[in-house]
């Protein structure tokens, strides 16, 4: 299923023709651009009990539309069923049905996801002259990039059902406290989520023409906001836009660009896949830019400069063996895993471990950091390496060690040169920037971590308590358990009985 965000949708909904047809037209065009790719990069037909593969040269896709929700509120989107036969050419010549590599598909669904959203959210804010701001709607979780100037209260009243989901998931989680005695992890929170979807999931009702729904959508949203909120919708949205745009400049930094989808990729899966990097490198795109257009087939680029640069091949090709393809390839990143933290409940709620998410965000942050620090100083000492390689030069013939920079700033147009020292220096650099130590406790906001000097006190009082048991069982585990000596000493020392057949021993009766 294709879908816009809830702040597109909004737009759809209450906007003129003309913002209504954009976003058609964005949202139709999306459709088209991701199932392309899925055609061009991602499908296969597989025989001969998968032992054998081809590129299937198409897909036959049915695609139908609609534009509400189970409750009656806007959502535009499309259902695209995928046939699971497609043609290839046999050896006689002709071309014969064969199964589609369904396992494969669904493996990209994500990478095919994001490129989606970065097309139909470029292509709208390029011809409305909007942008983008990340909003949270999980804690912890990723954030969603809505459109700027799109009022919350409009995106709940279109979201009626994620309001029901809600209300079911928390007291699906307090059962699952009760039943289990712990917080559900982020494994399991997914699955409470589709339970608590599927349980307040109403029956379908009978489809109503989109001119009747227009209408309904933008009465109810003038009874529970206002007409002057409608109506100055849009306007409020382009001067979001002038104003984020007079702040975020038009370019993407290849460098940090690599290191962010290496580091959150890492961070969240530990080993990963090339359409893992390309989805996170779409997601990049879109958080930098925030609507912005960009040059066709830079993620594709960032997604082989951050394997190339910040990855690791673990499946090592064997000679007589056939070589994987790159989409069976596992990665990892050239840092370490970072320790796991808490964060403090809000609210009257308990602490929470940190998402992966989160701590990918923290890394990722780390890393940038670090290729900063670097480019500043190189910044303060350019001119006197220069001035000093001049000077070297003009000695001397050898024109091979001219000095190059540290860490030039990468822009599209544009590649950074590193000598093999620098490189290694880079690198080194990102993996002192990521030490367990160094992310520990840390987040974009501290007062919300359990690390408070009041807290770590009475962890450390819990620790010391729970040691001092520990200790104990020890000591009473070693009373209890029979003293051992050595079989030569109990040979020689021992005093046979009847059972040996030596008669009784001494003091004994007959």
């Amino acid at each position: 299923m294709f879908r816009p965000q809830a702040s597109l949708v909004v737009l759809w909904a209450l906007g003129d023709d003309h913002t209504r047809r954009v976003i058609e037209r964005a949202h139709e065009r999306a459709i088209s651009v991701t199932l392309g790719w899925l055609e061009d990069a991602v499908a296969e037909t597989r025989w001969a009990s998968s032992r054998k593969r081809a590129k299937a040269p198409a897909l036959v896709v049915a695609r139908f539309r609609h534009f509400d929700n189970r409750n009656g509120f806007p959502l535009l989107h499309d259902h695209c069923l995928i046939l699971n036969r497609v043609q290839r050419l046999h050896d006689n010549g002709k071309l014969v049905w064969g199964a589609l590599d369904t396992i494969r598909l669904y493996q990209h669904v994500v990478a095919a996801g994001t490129l989606y959203t970065l097309t139909v959210t470029t292509e709208v804010c390029e011809e409305l002259g909007l942008a983008t701001v990340p909003r949270e709607v999980t804690p912890g979780l990723r954030p969603v990039m809505e459109i700027a100037g799109v009022d919350q209260v409009l995106i709940d009243w279109s979201s009626a059902r994620r309001q029901q989901i809600e209300a079911a998931l928390e007291g699906i989680t307090d059962k699952y406290v009760r039943d289990h005695g712990r917080l559900p992890g982020e494994h399991a929170r997914h699955g409470l989520a589709w339970q608590a979807a599927q349980g307040t999931r109403p029956e379908k009702k009978t489809a109503r023409p989109l001119e009747q729904l227009l209408a309904w959508w933008r009465v109810s949203a003038i009874l529970c906001f206002g007409q002057q909120l409608v109506d100055g919708l849009l306007d409020r949205c382009r001067a979001a836009e002038s104003a984020i745009r007079a702040r975020v400049r038009p370019l993407v930094d290849t460098a940090l660009a690599a290191v962010d989808v290496a580091a959150v990729d890492f961070t969240v899966r530990g080993t990963f896949a090339r359409r893992h990097v390309l989805a996170e490198a779409r997601r990049h795109l879109g958080e930098t830019l925030r609507g912005r257009a960009f040059v066709p087939g830079l993620d594709d680029y960032f997604a082989d400069r951050a394997l190339a640069r910040h990855g690791r091949q673990l499946t090592v090709p064997q000679e007589g063996r056939r070589t994987p393809a790159p989409d069976q390839l596992t990665y990892t990143a050239d840092f370490p895993w970072p320790a796991r933290w808490w964060i403090a409940g809000t609210d009257g709620k308990p602490p929470r471990a940190a998402t992966r998410y989160e701590r990918a965000r923290v890394a990722s942050l780390a890393l940038q950091n670090a290729i900063r620090t670097a480019r500043t100083a190189s910044a303060a000492t350019r001119d006197e390496a220069l001035a000093a390689t001049a000077s070297a030069a003009a000695h001397s013939d050898d024109h091979d060690q001219a000095v190059t920079e540290p860490h030039a700033v990468d822009h599209l147009d544009r590649d950074a040169a590193l000598t093999p020292v620098q490189r290694a220096a880079a690198v080194h650099a990102h993996q002192q920037a990521a030490m367990p130590e160094l992310l520990e406790g840390r987040t974009t906001d501290p007062a919300t971590w359990v690390h408070t000097p009041e807290n770590l006190a009475r962890f450390a009082a819990f620790k010391r308590e729970a040691d001092a048991c520990r200790r104990a069982n020890a000591e009473q585990d070693r009373e209890q358990k029979p003293t051992t000596t050595d079989p030569g000493s109990q040979q020689q020392h021992q005093q046979p009985g009847p059972e040996h057949g030596h008669g009784p021993g001494p003091g004994q009766r007959t």
